[in-house]
């Protein structure tokens, strides 16, 4: 605001020294208005072309004290333009463009709605998959700390339209909506529903009668960290090893996991309606597949060998981190 008020008064000083001096060499030098503009503008560019006829003393004061306030004018703005490129203000908004563009480059991305702590750890997770994401938020500290982090962000409150299309969300493959307020979740998914059909969207709720209402909006899954805490805990008093394996199965350094999941989409052709057994990934990498999805969403708990692979269906593979390096090169 400060600096289009300052371009604002550089323009008027432009526009008022541009009428003196029109103004001043048509009842000085009773020039026409076109002969008047042409010595007004050649005397404050100083481009040093010659005059339309010899000055005379008046002439010649009244030039020099055009060209004395062009001067004048000359500072004032450099100073505003000057000001304005070395401002912190100006730095943000080229580091905004910057981010918008690679934003809108981005394609099956994630974007996490919501820096908080629940926003933060699923963050945490998308990069170490290497997935990429977009975070949006409002808070100005938190901004600061992504901006720190490298993480895409875009500024603004998540439960308005723009804020969520900013964050392309019609090139989005999933949105985590983590916010505080099962209201704005619930704001969220209604609004991204409706703007992406077909991506995947999970929320967070803190009230179990808010469930239903999430899932009519249109939310894959919701989550509920207090109860999933809870239960958590109840299990490592009932079955305490257990717990820490699995834990283990998905809490390790980042980039690397003891599962993924393979779409048999994604598989060779040559292996479409073909079986479990055909793929043979215990002897190719080492894993084992522990799970299978079929395409009408039903889950198989360590599927039979003769499985077959149809497509639009689901491979859960279990492996050492070394083993899940060596099936993604292959497949």
């Amino acid at each position: 605001m400060i600096f289009k008020t300052k371009l604002y008064i550089s323009i008027t000083l432009l526009i008022i020294v541009v009428l003196i001096g029109v103004s001043g060499f048509m009842i000085i030098s009773n020039e026409t208005f076109v002969d008047s503009l042409y010595m007004t503008v050649i005397t404050m560019s100083t481009v040093g072309y010659g005059t339309l006829h010899e000055l005379n003393e008046t002439e010649k004061i009244f030039t020099i004290f055009l060209i004395i306030i062009s001067i004048v004018f000359y500072v004032y703005s450099v100073t505003v333009l000057s000001e304005y490129l070395i401002s912190e203000k100006f730095l943000q908004q080229l580091n905004e463009k910057r981010v918008r563009k690679k934003i809108q480059k981005l394609e099956n991305h994630a974007i996490v709605c919501g820096y908080g702590r629940n926003g933060k750890q699923a963050v945490i997770k998308l990069k170490s998959f290497k997935m990429p994401c977009v975070v949006i938020e409002k808070d100005k500290a938190l901004i600061e700390e992504l901006e720190r982090d490298n993480i895409l962000y875009v500024e603004g409150d998540a439960t308005e339209d723009e804020s969520i299309k900013k964050a392309a969300v019609h090139n989005a493959k999933s949105l985590i909506t983590a916010l505080s307020s099962d209201a704005d979740n619930l704001f969220v998914v209604l609004s991204a529903r409706q703007l992406n059909k077909n991506m995947i969207i999970i929320s967070r709720a803190s009230n179990e009668s808010s469930i239903n209402k999430l899932k009519i909006a249109g939310a894959n899954n919701i989550i509920m960290p207090d109860k999933i805490g809870g239960m958590h805990m109840a299990s490592l008093v009932v079955t305490p090893d257990l717990v820490e394996f699995v834990d283990r199965l998905t809490m390790l350094d980042e980039g690397s996991t003891n599962l993924e999941e393979i779409s048999v989409n994604d598989l060779p052709p040559e292996f479409l309606n073909k079986t479990i057994r055909d793929l043979d990934l215990r002897r190719r990498t080492g894993c084992s597949i522990i799970g299978f999805k079929t395409a009408t969403n039903q889950y198989i708990v360590n599927p039979e060998s003769e499985t077959e692979l149809t497509l639009n269906s689901n491979l859960i593979v279990l492996g050492r981190p070394n083993q899940i390096r060596k099936l993604r090169e292959i497949l």
